[in-house]
């Protein structure tokens, strides 16, 4: 367990290694989460990825992407669709 003092501008200086644990380092930012009535700190960094990731999770299947040629693949098509749309509305 490691303890921090609150300062009268409500600033804490987090233990070293906590900091460790996080993953964190300076200028880096920290997030805190209610959970159960508990609050709880966490990366910010890690809990937006873990979201995004979350949010993609069976897109891969749906679409199809098996592999990453699948994907590569997929990335030519829409640059190719994208480049149809930019000749066509200068034409």
């Amino acid at each position: 367990m490691e303890l921090a003092k609150i300062t009268l501008r409500g600033q804490i200086t987090i233990p070293v290694e906590i900091r460790k644990k996080l993953g964190v380092k300076d200028g880096d930012k920290v997030i805190f989460i209610e959970d159960n009535g508990r609050i709880v700190m966490e990366n910010s960094v890690r809990v937006a990825l873990k979201d995004v990731q979350d949010a993609f999770k069976g897109e891969a299947d749906r679409l199809g992407l098996v592999n990453e040629q699948d994907i590569v693949a997929m990335i030519k098509e829409i640059r190719q669709e994208k480049q149809g749309h930019v000749n066509a509305s200068h034409a």
